[in-house]
């Protein structure tokens, strides 16, 4: 079967297979610098070839596994499983990496090829009955083997994902779940690739100098060199990239593009065109609530969070409330200061969902006297990068080396040696900075290579950040808003996670709850915007000069402002997650309808959209955060928690807090669950309370 699938491949790339074989880089060792991807030499016609040879690979160190006549130990099953399918992870890692940041026409005809491929390869392994059994035996005998943590907890883990999977159930439900499991793969994959289509699809073309009017100059410098690079010379252009609508929305005094642009963002995968979601979007939901009961479970949300933090739907909903109350109270605050500006200036309307942002800006600059053009110019992307060097090298005593001698797949892509507080090569940092029409929206942080040990030594990680910041324009330098340096903080702060994970199993070594995963990076936002770390790194791009304090002290004031908005459009989104989650889905259900009647039963005010539409929710559509779009609100509780206890040590950078956190936190993962492990830094559970006050809303 997978012989015939090679015949899908389209002429092109089908070149040579048996040349592409013999000369295919991952069917080789990598003789680069710590062995990173040789993205120079990878071609598309090699992940075919690569895919077949690695799940023939793991094919058989599975049916090595399986015929093993000796009685199942440990060692030769759990940690057999364990390590088995390491070519599968290195091509994995890269065409997924790649597929994401820079696809291409041929990239995205692969994944529909390699999808089937791997998800039938996954089924085969996940339903299959011997290997099961073999694992069962070491899993009930668990407690008489005289296992340490680390090893019971791989155990335990291992067996979970087969039970949770379906491996127990009866033939006929494991062959439905196969079927299932296929579909909702390529669901998936048709979802976030219309949304690609969509989100490059769009541009807003201006012609004439008088509908720049209100926008900084920088902003219209990038929208003239977009343009021309687009064969507009002379022109301006904007997407739907944040560096690009975002700065249009809060700036722009034309407000019939700015609805324009506004509704291009939210209407993408709605458009009743052939990239439209919402009929995928709904056999999406009905698949996964079809899965959901197979495996036992009430719907998908019960099946999530039944192994988050959270534990359950009802805990989320009631955490979502808590902070849902107080934020839409804010939100009708700041509502009504945006109405009084547009009365007092003599417009005759009523506030609607573009007008937000424009208007934010206008009460920021009149309650606060900041305006976010007074901050870019202090914030380079290599200021921004060298203020978080500075913070990681405090907190843990890193340091970091430019390797340009290291391959890169882009020509923006910078890679960096990363050396641990002894000295020693702790890891290498691939960073890709800015938007491109081949790489989706957002920002995510993931590795080419995961910290692992092989044969008792160490294999270091390759890690990537990849961001869509604001881009250098003319012979000024990249300069980011405030949102993406704490953003570029952020996604740092999951790259560290990677840096320390130090678990000598992989199922285990980096195992922390969804609603954990977000704890590493968003603790790191805490000190971007602390004055003693501002004035290290906040340096102006032509004088040198650290920021004034007075603009410290104004950043200060208004940390808080908008808060009833950022919570509403987030907590709102998390909400629509968990309805469509939880609740009885048909074919005849209508998307917009649905979100429309869930949006008023929660008492969205008609001026804030959330967050994402139905129909462009990437994060849902198959990233891992279905159900549990809320984990970022979560972790939000445990990073302020923990950031609080630095600061009650008067000490942002306290040596003895920041080496339990490395610990506890962040290196020893596979030693316990994720609340437990924080207990063991903090010595308490997480209160909301830091989380409410650190957002205004107490």
């Amino acid at each position: 079967m997978r012989k015939l699938m090679l015949l899908l491949i389209p002429i092109g790339m089908m070149v040579s297979c048996q040349q592409a074989k013999d000369q295919n880089p991952f069917l080789s060792e990598w003789d680069t610098p710590f062995g990173t991807p040789p993205f120079h030499l990878i071609q598309d016609e090699h992940y075919i070839p690569a895919y077949e040879e690695a799940i023939k690979q793991h094919d058989a160190e599975i049916d090595a596994i399986i015929s093993n006549q000796d009685e199942p130990t440990f060692e030769n099953t759990i940690l057999a499983y364990d390590k088995a399918g390491e070519l599968l992870g290195k091509v994995s890692a890269v065409f997924g990496g790649l597929n994401g940041a820079n696809t291409s026409d041929g990239l995205q005809e692969i994944a529909k090829i390699a999808t089937p491929m791997l998800s039938a390869h996954s089924n085969a392994i996940r339903f299959n009955q011997e290997l099961f059994g073999r694992i069962k035996v070491v899993y009930d005998q668990r407690e008489d083997l005289g296992l340490d943590v680390e090893k019971m907890r791989v155990v335990e883990k291992i067996y979970n994902d087969f039970a949770r999977n379906g491996a127990a159930l009866p033939e006929e439900q494991r062959n439905e779940l196969k079927k299932l499991n296929e579909r909702i793969s390529m669901v998936s994959l048709n979802l976030n690739q219309n949304l690609l289509a969509e989100n490059a699809g769009f541009t807003l073309l201006l012609e004439s100098e008088d509908e720049l009017a209100g926008l900084p100059e920088d902003v219209i410098a990038g929208a003239a060199e977009m343009a021309e690079k687009a064969g507009e010379t002379g022109k301006w252009m904007f997407n739907l990239s944040k560096p690009s609508w975002i700065p249009f929305l809060q700036f722009s005094e034309h407000r019939n593009l700015r609805e324009k642009i506004h509704t291009e963002y939210i209407m993408r995968g709605n458009n009743n065109n052939k990239f439209d979601n919402k009929e995928l979007f709904i056999e999406l939901m009905m698949l996964r609530k079809q899965t959901s009961q197979i495996l036992g479970y009430e719907n998908y949300a019960e099946y999530f969070t039944a192994e988050q933090m959270a534990e359950n739907p009802e805990t989320v909903f009631n955490f979502l409330n808590e902070v849902w109350t107080p934020a839409l109270k804010r939100a009708k605050e700041e509502r009504s200061d945006m109405q009084k500006i547009i009365d007092r200036e003599g417009d005759n309307f009523k506030l609607q969902s573009w007008d937000w942002w424009y208007y934010a800006e206008k009460v920021r600059k009149e309650k606060y006297d900041l305006d976010e053009e007074e901050i870019k110019p202090y914030l380079t992307l290599d200021n921004v990068r060298e203020g978080i060097f500075y913070v990681t090298n405090k907190l843990y005593g890193l340091t970091y080396k430019e390797r340009p001698d290291i391959p890169v797949y882009h020509e923006e892509v910078q890679a960096f040696e990363v050396f641990d507080n002894d000295g020693s090569h702790l890891a290498v940092l691939l960073y890709d900075p800015h938007p491109r029409s081949t790489k989706r929206q957002g920002a995510w942080c993931g590795t080419y290579r995961s910290g692992s040990y092989k044969d008792g030594e160490k294999i270091t990680p390759v890690v990537t950040i990849v961001t869509n910041f604001s881009r250098p324009v003319g012979n000024k330098p990249a300069m980011l808003s405030w949102d993406e340096a704490e953003t570029f903080f952020h996604e740092f702060g999951h790259a560290l996670h990677n840096f320390f994970a130090d678990g000598h199993y992989n199922r285990t070594s980096r195992s922390v709850p969804r609603d954990y995963v977000e704890l590493p990076s968003q603790v790191m936002e805490n000190w971007a915007g602390e004055p003693e770390v501002l004035k290290v790194y906040a340096k102006h791009y032509q004088t040198g000069e650290s920021i004034p304090d007075a603009l410290i002290e104004k950043m200060q004031r208004s940390s808080k402002f908008n808060q009833g908005f950022t919570n509403v459009e987030y907590v709102s989104a998390a909400y629509l997650d968990m309805t469509w989650h939880t609740s009885d889905i048909t074919k005849e259900t209508d998307v917009i309808d649905f979100e429309k009647k869930a949006m008023d039963k929660l008492g969205l005010i008609n001026e804030i959209v959330p967050r994402y539409r139905t129909t462009n929710f990437g994060h849902i559509f198959g990233s891992g955060y279905a159900a549990g779009y809320y984990v970022y609100l979560w972790a939000g509780q445990l990073d302020a928690d923990a950031f609080e206890a630095f600061k009650e040590t008067g000490d942002l950078f306290n040596q003895d807090l920041a080496a339990k956190f490395r610990k506890h936190c962040l290196s020893d993962n596979a030693m316990g669950e994720g609340m437990e492990q924080y207990i063991k830094f903090r010595g308490k559970a997480p209160s909301i309370d830091p989380l409410l006050r650190q957002r205004g809303l107490k």
